[in-house]
């Protein structure tokens, strides 16, 4: 069954969104008013070092009151190479500067509300080059187990399903199923 758009409309935007109106047509005739929320990509990465350690933030989200585990991640400026993007996102939100990135995954979020793609790159190996300039974005940064990755995903730590999904699939291509310490 596929919804047809029939037109949209912006409601309210800025330079990171808009919230628009859209007249959906239904398989059967009827008409529904969606809203939709319009995003710019998000580029995410990280670093999984010889020890593999993952990088990770250890950050508060206000909307959901929610402390969690995450990946640098932001949106992808006007003309910026997604990539490029993900690099300079770790820079800042860490201090470390990636190596050669690898494309690890795009998702949807939550396609259902929003058109946002996250674009989620890992290297393997990375320079600290000094006190992340963003250093408000997270309380700190750590070099964390990817072994310790699945149980942290099942109590809650990683709240976020995109950086889940991201840590679960780091986990799986570089542990495998041995995950004896």
């Amino acid at each position: 069954m596929q919804w047809t758009k029939q037109n949209e409309q912006t409601v309210y935007a800025n330079r990171w969104f808009s919230v628009n109106l859209a007249d959906v047509e239904l398989p059967d005739g009827r008409h529904l008013d969606h809203f939709l929320i319009r995003l710019r990509p998000v580029a995410v990465a990280t670093v999984v070092n010889e020890a593999n350690e993952v990088l990770l933030l250890w950050r508060h989200r206000f909307i959901t009151d929610s402390w969690g585990w995450e990946l640098a991640a932001g949106v992808v400026e006007d003309g910026e190479d997604i990539a490029r993007a993900a690099a300079r996102e770790l820079e800042e939100e860490t201090g470390w500067r990636p190596g050669p990135l690898h494309h690890l995954m795009s998702v949807e979020p939550s396609n259902g509300l929003t058109d946002a793609r996250h674009h989620i790159y890992w290297a393997e190996e990375g320079e600290y080059i000094g006190h992340p300039v963003d250093d408000f974005e997270s309380d700190r940064r750590e070099w964390v187990p990817l072994k310790l990755v699945p149980d942290m995903v099942a109590r809650g730590e990683v709240p976020a399903a995109n950086m889940a999904a991201a840590l679960l699939m780091l986990h799986q291509l570089r542990l495998g199923q041995d995950t004896t310490p």
